[in-house]
């Protein structure tokens, strides 16, 4: 009882961390690459505790003494991670109003960081149609709803995670008209005001740059501030970089966004053998709850590198890929053990708390939640 005691305490304390004043550039789409980022001084929201299974824990770990979890978990609740929304947010609109009312509430003056998962990518083989023209004209109107509820709203946006990299996971009829989907979903993204919009382009060790550029160039990503990489991968912060640079000045000096929440020890590369007769193989990157993984660098601005904007938590640590490597069968289901595992292995693990988040929220008004 007294250790529990002295760890709400604790948690109290971390809690009552308050970010930089709010300072952007205005809108933060189609900017030039001399143009200020503007990313820099918002102050990054994600943590509603009615949905957070991260500041849930935190508290329920707390709760039952488990002191030494409790800690670990709340170094990555502290961390802002993207919110993820797609057809399972039923109805849409007033689900993303009531989450823009509880910022509003909780922490006033900070920037909500939403993930748009619309398109369909349940299969891979050449008769997928992914559901026909009939979804792309519900995709549409899923976007026309989604830009509408965001309104004026200063949001960062990170665009269809795997959208591109996928395309070719679709019948040869129908590739052409994911694109055309995607490209009216950046183009309605774009004319939202304060928005900052970044367009999947996969992963270092994805498809080739030609490749990537190609396809970002039909999707309309001169339209908007730029590109996001690694949002599904776990490949390391340095490749993808690289990686970056190279996309970049394919697109004229885009700016990006490299996800690395998960990336801490980089990916693991197998050989799956096509035909061992032949000698046929291929290298193929392990992505479903790889058994290596570790939380990658805390979000942040300072990345040290001009075309760089942030490192981010686009992907979500702690949430099972599918019935792999030990998960929860169902895909999006939060994984405690997973969770916890991850922040064990991250470089920073025995930062002190509250960690050097520099745009985390004010979060001292969840404080009455730990008595």
């Amino acid at each position: 009882m007294i250790r529990s005691l002295l760890l709400s305490a604790a948690l109290l304390t971390l809690l009552a961390v308050a970010g930089p004043t709010v300072a952007v550039a205005s809108g933060g789409q189609a900017l030039g690459a001399a143009d200020p980022n503007p990313l820099v001084g918002q102050r990054w929201w994600t943590m509603d505790p009615k949905w957070d299974p991260r500041w849930i824990d935190t508290i329920k770990l707390n709760r039952e003494g488990k002191v030494a979890e409790a800690l670990t978990m709340s170094k990555l609740a502290q961390a802002p991670q993207f919110r993820w929304w797609g057809q399972w947010e039923k109805p849409l609109a007033s689900k993303l109003r009531g989450s823009f009312q509880a910022m509003d509430q909780l922490a006033p003056g900070s920037v909500p960081l939403l993930t748009v998962h619309r398109h369909q990518g349940k299969a891979c083989n050449p008769k997928y149609l992914a559901g026909g023209s009939v979804e792309d004209a519900r995709y549409r109107k899923w976007i026309d709803q989604f830009a509408a509820t965001v309104g004026s709203r200063e949001v960062v946006i990170a665009f269809e995670p795997d959208s591109l990299g996928t395309v070719e996971c679709l019948a040869k009829s129908r590739r052409k008209a994911r694109l055309a989907m995607l490209a009216y979903g950046v183009d309605v993204l774009s004319k939202l005001p304060n928005a900052t919009v970044y367009v999947e382009a996969g992963a270092s060790d994805w498809q080739g740059v030609a490749t990537m550029a190609k396809k970002l160039k039909a999707v309309g990503v001169h339209k908007v501030r730029g590109f996001m990489l690694n949002a599904t991968h776990q490949d390391t912060t340095a490749n993808n970089i690289r990686y970056g640079e190279r996309l970049s000045r394919a697109l004229g000096g885009k700016h990006f966004i490299v996800n690395t929440s998960h990336n801490g020890n980089g990916s693991i590369r197998r050989k799956v053998w096509i035909n061992r007769t032949r000698n046929l193989w291929r290298i193929d990157t392990e992505w479903c709850n790889p058994v290596n993984a570790a939380a990658g660098e805390l979000p942040t601005t300072a990345t040290g590198h001009p075309l760089v904007d942030a490192f981010m938590w686009v992907e979500r640590p702690g949430y099972s890929n599918g019935a792999c490597n030990g998960g929860p069968a169902r895909v999006g289901a939060w994984w405690r053990e997973r969770a916890l595992l991850l922040v064990d292995r991250a470089a920073w693990r025995d930062t002190a708390v509250p960690l050097p988040v520099e745009q985390m929220v004010n979060t001292d008004l969840f404080s009455g939640l730990l008595n």
